[in-house]
């Protein structure tokens, strides 16, 4: 880690982690934004000192109170300014001569309203970095530290109660959506160790947070609302710290349309950037993104609870055969694999309860009541007998009645005879059996649909966590463009010198000319425009297909010219490119855009000149490495036909893989002077000959 990253490490921990905390703005009225702070302080039991600053009042909530922060002795670690938008620079000029070294900054009126207000906070946050001062905000709830009880935030949830101390931090850009999230962990019990909002992220983002938790010793799992992201690097980065560190990152990114991004960006003045992107940067760092605030808590709980499968294979037990039937289905549509039990196994099953249903799901049905013993000892034959990863078990009502504590007892011993198995209850439980299958790390839900899914959820990250996090090398020659399209052989010298492979081409003045190319050579041929101006040929009647015979070549090569300039008489005609016909083969596209957040992204679609309608496409953001590369490959949701269908070879999928790693090179060569590259079609040969670009347009910022 560099040193500059260190040193921004060292001041979060000032800011998130304060010995002493002084209130700027401070109210004697506890209801109040300026007394909210002192007030939750007081009652939560922070330690530290805490110092009202407010120059009418000699005392605060039964404080002493200060007319300025510089006449507090002693440091000062966090300052809180709850002041308005006109008195923030005073406020935080004096914390910074006070040497403050973290302020978290309520008032509102920046970057979120206007240009004058964006003007104004980069002014205030220049002055902040230049003295090495961190603020959250401004236009943020503030934060709470639940291990220490730093409560720096006015929202009135707290006095409302408070979350478990726990291991999930979670970080919000948005303080509403976050006081909601944190009332609804405190609902469900879920324990936190920080709660966290950045507002408008005037130095500290999102990607800061994230990547201190993911150093963070109190905080196993990261759960984070995302509404845009300015710096897509810093965001990978900290994701890749916390992949590194092996805590899960549960994500609930919005503005997956038009009209959603608009929104993100007006609320928080962030950019929203591309929704596909985020969601390949996501994969490629194993985030678990969450598309409702259910699934969003099911699978921080999941994680936080029970931890990490070393598989994904799910044994059933059950004492209702429909149950069973339920939570097969639904962990088939999440891809589960539910193994049958072997023979020996469903023998010794059947010896203790003959009429009993075996096979996985395992329905002992309710003969339990009658022997409540045969839950431990049907367990222990599953996972003795049963290679199973995860184990869900449907007690019906049972949690509830004289029962439950006896299961759940039976849970913890057979959790400790298998300690690297994930266990889930299903049914209605009074709180003590709660309690007691969560200590001994067994998940408890109600709904065993939800159950399913969240160990899907888990099973997933472990198939993530199993994939080598190989570094790329980014390094290698650059190449400057210019401003502009690029005409289709230009294009292809580009991409030729990273290894792509291009057809044969001979660019031609006339049919003539081309005529006299082609005399010689049998094989049949392609006439295309040359125009840098011309982005998409076959709509003018710019292209010709399969032409044999040196006259035939020549004619339609006068025919593709004669066509361009009548519907584009202003282009610059370069000629007309002959290439000759390409075998058969699965025709995909390759491009690349720049996003505004994460640079340079590589797009995989299928099919073609068909790919904006059938929308079968993945992401990933360059440089591209092999397994990155496959992965693409893999995700695309028509990826059986690569595979061969209906008699025809499979097709050469490694070659596929190494254009996309060769693109991504070109791209990051390219840097800031790529606007975009489409590659339209690519076809991939049968299996063992290769790919080739059969036409391909840069563009140039």
């Amino acid at each position: 880690m560099s040193a500059a990253s260190e040193h921004a490490i060292n001041d979060l921990d000032r800011l998130f982690r304060p010995r002493s905390v002084a209130v700027i703005g401070a109210s004697a009225t506890p209801t109040k934004i300026g007394g909210l702070p002192i007030a939750f302080l007081l009652a939560q039991g922070f330690e530290g000192p805490i110092f009202p600053i407010n120059p009418k009042a000699s005392e605060v909530q039964g404080l002493k109170a200060y007319a300025r922060i510089g006449e507090v002795a002693g440091q000062v670690d966090l300052a809180i300014v709850a002041v308005p938008a006109a008195l923030v620079d005073q406020a935080v000029d004096e914390a910074i001569a006070a040497e403050v070294k973290g302020i978290v900054l309520f008032s509102s009126g920046f970057a979120e309203i206007s240009e004058e207000g964006r003007l104004a906070q980069e002014a205030l946050m220049a002055r902040a970095r230049a003295a090495g001062v961190r603020i959250l905000g401004p236009n943020c709830l503030g934060f709470m530290n639940l291990s220490e009880k730093v409560f720096a935030t006015f929202s009135p949830v707290v006095g409302q109660g408070v979350t478990p101390k726990g291991r999930i931090g979670l970080i919000s850009q948005s303080g509403a959506y976050g006081a909601y999230a944190f009332t609804l962990a405190r609902q469900r019990g879920l324990g936190l160790s920080y709660w966290i909002t950045t507002g408008n992220e005037g130095n500290v983002d999102f990607a800061d947070c994230l990547s201190w938790l993911a150093r963070d010793p109190d905080t196993d799992v990261i759960l984070g609302y995302m509404e845009g992201c300015r710096d897509g690097r810093k965001l990978e980065s900290a994701l890749a710290e916390a992949r590194a560190a092996g805590k899960p990152v549960v994500m609930t990114k919005v503005g997956r349309t038009d009209i959603g991004a608009q929104a993100a960006a007006s609320h928080t003045a962030a950019l929203a950037g591309e929704d596909a992107v985020f969601d390949a940067v996501f994969r490629q760092y194993g985030v678990y993104r969450a598309y409702s605030i259910e699934e969003f808590f099911d699978v921080g709980y999941a994680f936080s609870v029970a931890g990490i499968p070393g598989g994904e294979n799910l044994g059933v037990f059950t004492v209702s055969g429909g149950a069973g039937v339920l939570m097969a289905d639904a962990a088939a549509d999440e891809g589960l694999a539910l193994p049958e039990l072997n023979q020996q196994a469903q023998d010794r099953i059947r010896e203790l309860v003959p009429f009993a249903a075996p096979r996985n799901p395992v329905d002992i049905t309710g003969q339990i009541t009658n022997d409540i013993g045969l839950f431990e000892t049907s367990l222990d034959i599953m996972l003795e007998q049963g290679d199973y990863h995860l184990v869900a078990a449907f007690l019906a009502a049972a949690g509830q009645g004289p029962m439950g504590e006896h299961i759940a007892e039976q849970i913890g011993r057979v959790r400790d005879r298998y300690p690297d198995r994930v266990f889930c209850a299903v049914s209605v439980f009074k709180e003590p059996v709660r309690a007691l299958l969560e200590r001994n790390r067994c998940l408890a839900f109600e709904d065993p649909t939800r159950a399913i899914r969240a160990l899907s959820a888990l099973a997933w990250f472990a198939r993530q966590r199993q994939k080598p996090a190989v570094p790329v090398d980014s390094r290698g020659a650059s190449v400057t463009l210019r401003t502009g399209s690029y005409s289709e052989a230009d294009s292809f010298q580009l991409l030729a010198d990273f290894g792509v492979p291009v057809p044969e081409s001979h660019l031609v003045a006339d049919g003539v000319e081309a005529q006299a190319r082609v005399a010689q050579d049998s094989r049949a041929w392609v006439a295309k425009i040359a125009s840098p101006d011309i982005l998409h040929k076959s709509d003018i009647g710019g292209v010709r297909l399969n032409l044999r015979g040196a006259e035939a070549v020549g004619q339609a090569s006068d025919e593709v010219l004669a066509a361009a300039r009548r519907a584009c008489p202003e282009a610059r005609i370069d000629g007309v490119l002959l290439s000759p016909m390409e075998e058969q083969g699965v025709e995909c596209i390759v491009g690349v855009q720049r996003d505004p957040a994460f640079g340079p992204v590589v797009m995989l679609g299928l099919g073609g000149v068909l790919v904006e309608v059938l929308k079968d496409v993945s992401f990933r953001s360059a440089p591209l490495n092999r397994d990155m590369a496959m992965d693409m490959i893999n995700e695309l949701r028509g990826k059986a036909i690569l595979d061969g269908v209906r008699g025809q070879p499979p097709a050469d999928i490694g070659a596929l893989a190494d254009l996309l790693v060769n693109v991504s090179r070109f791209a990051v060569a390219a840097g800031d002077g790529l606007e975009s590259l489409d590659i339209n079609p690519v076809r991939v040969r049968a299996e063992g000959r290769g790919v080739v670009a059969l036409d391909a347009l840069v563009i140039g910022r």
